[in-house]
């Protein structure tokens, strides 16, 4: 049942505060963590190919099991879930830290560690979405996705610009160890959120019959359906270069861990400049198509110029843009997706598009990862996101996608779009 809106209905709300801070201090270490583990696993190993399939690794158990994920999600407590992926995650990373502390860590436990977080970032993940329409107002939904994805951009600020110098000065170890405390912290904070059950919660379930629904609810809603297929194979292409930025500031003169970790701090700088202003202005929903197209368009050539730039301070530029045209794409589509999904299919349908959107990464990762062995960074980089400027295009001539970008439920019966 939708929420009516109010005058009073505030945002800022304790349980909207508490899962959001929560989070800002998670995300922040796990920053950290990733740039450090993607820089030791690279020194360890030198090879790109290597580290590809390494990374990918880490992503396809998460793939595997999040439609299973989104299935128990939506009839079991989400706050405790959330509370309990997040003690997980930091008592693992914690023993990482500390075999890596007293010398004895090995990559392999590294990416052991990478597997479990994925696992539980399979099911926190479609908890946390499906959460945040239950905590916010609804006439707020939009603010309030912009609001917490501003954890993303927030600690990928502070995590990267200050990641790479850090790495060099305290090492890895340290790093990891600092992850797994950040994600203690904020499984502790979720023990004092409340989040309202769920229609099914405690009922009996079945995998298979629950999974058939959503993919039923999914299949049925055509512009939903769509938006997943195609931006499957987007996030493929953009997979495939993103995952070479690492190296190429590696081998590259002039640049290197600091200014890699400096790069990314200003992609997120801008990908926050983007969420301020999609939670500042309100795009009517006539709009949001353009939007979506415009940005995801600038967003890419930006992004594949970049590389070519011998300037470091042009290259950095172009990423902050590029990121604020990311973020408030991203931001539209999360909305929307909250608002045309009831309750009870929430966790299914965000778990299902987690598992097709990321499905194909891990290949991408590989893909890029081995083309980097033989071809130059810069042109792989570069003709990924060349890729997803077509794709983009191709959304144009969607009229199911069009639909449902557009939809208005102040004017609009959910059924209309469908």
């Amino acid at each position: 049942m939708s929420k009516k809106n109010n005058a009073n209905d505030r945002l800022w709300s304790i349980n909207f505060f508490l899962l959001w801070q929560g989070q800002l201090v998670s995300a922040l270490g796990d920053i950290i963590y990733e740039l450090a583990m993607g820089f030791w696993i690279l020194y360890q190993t030198g090879s790109t190919g290597l580290m590809g399939t390494l990374m990918a690794a880490t992503v396809i158990p998460r793939v595997v099991i999040s439609p299973f994920a989104g299935v128990i999600i939506d009839r079991t407590d989400r706050r405790r879930m959330l509370i309990l992926m997040d003690i997980i995650r930091g008592a693992c990373i914690v023993l990482v830290g500390i075999a890596a502390l007293t010398g004895v860590a090995q990559v392999w436990m590294v990416f052991a560690a990478g597997v479990i977080i994925g696992i539980c970032a399979a099911f926190f993940n479609p908890a946390v979405s499906s959460s945040i329409p239950d905590i916010v107002p609804t006439s707020k939904l939009v603010q309030g996705n912009a609001y917490f994805s501003m954890i993303r951009a927030g600690s990928g600020i502070i995590g990267n610009s200050g990641g790479g110098l850090l790495y060099q000065i305290l090492g890895a170890p340290v790093l990891f160890l600092c992850n797994g405390i950040s994600y203690l912290y904020a499984g502790f904070t979720e023990l004092f959120v409340k989040i309202p059950k769920t229609e099914k919660q405690g009922q009996q379930y079945h995998f298979w019959t629950d999974m058939r629904e959503g993919l039923g609810f999914i299949w049925g809603f055509k512009g939903l359906r769509d938006l997943i297929v195609v931006a499957g194979f987007l996030n493929f292409c953009a997979n495939m270069g993103l995952v070479l930025f690492l190296p190429l500031f590696q081998r590259t003169k002039g640049l290197g861990e600091t200014k890699y970790g400096i790069a990314m701090a200003l992609l997120t700088v801008g990908m926050l400049v983007g969420m301020i202003l999609t939670s500042a202005v309100n795009i009517r929903p006539k709009d949001r198509l353009k939007v979506f197209i415009g940005c995801g368009i600038l967003s890419s050539v930006l992004f594949g110029v970049s590389v070519f730039m011998n300037n470091f301070v042009f290259l950095a530029l172009l990423l902050f843009v590029s990121g604020t045209f990311n973020a408030v794409l991203n931001v539209l589509v999360e909305a929307t997706v909250q608002l045309t999904v009831r309750q009870d299919m929430r966790g299914k349908v965000s778990s299902i598009m987690g598992t097709v959107l990321m499905g194909l990464s891990p290949i991408a990762m590989m893909v890029g990862g081995l083309l980097g062995e033989f071809f130059p960074l810069r042109y792989i980089i570069a003709g990924g996101f060349a890729a997803t400027i077509l794709i983009f295009i191709i959304f144009c001539f969607m009229d199911s996608f069009k639909k449902f970008i557009k939809y208005d439920p102040e004017m609009q019966k959910i059924e209309s779009i469908m």
